[in-house]
C-alpha cells in the first residue's frame, strides 16, 4: 500500500510522487509512523517526515489506520491509493 499525489518540494513540482509508510511503531493507543516520499515506487526517499496517531486497537490494521490518517492531512489531500 501506498499514496500517490503530485507535490511541489523545495520548489520543485513532483508529479505522482509515491507515499509509502516505511518505519512503524506503536502502543495499544498511539502508532508512530516515518513516511518516506519518492519519485517513483523503488526509488530513494528525497523526504522523510515522521508522524503520530491515535490507534484503535478494534479498528482496521494499524499500518491501514496510519495511511487513512495521513489522507486526511492537508499535505496529503487528494492523495490517491497505488
Amino acid at each position: 500500500m501506498a499514496l500517490q499525489k503530485t507535490i511541489e518540494f523545495n520548489g520543485i513540482q513532483v508529479q505522482d510522487a509515491y507515499i509509502k509508510i516505511s518505519e512503524f511503531s506503536g502502543t495499544k493507543t498511539r502508532i508512530t509512523f516515518k513516511v518516506a516520499t519518492s519519485v517513483s515506487s523503488g526509488e530513494p526517499a528525497f523526504k522523510k517526515e515522521a508522524y503520530t496517531c491515535v490507534y484503535d486497537i478494534d479498528g482496521e490494521n494499524p499500518i491501514k489506520q496510519a495511511y487513512e490518517f495521513l489522507k486526511v492531512q492537508l499535505e496529503f489531500a487528494g492523495a490517491t491509493d497505488v
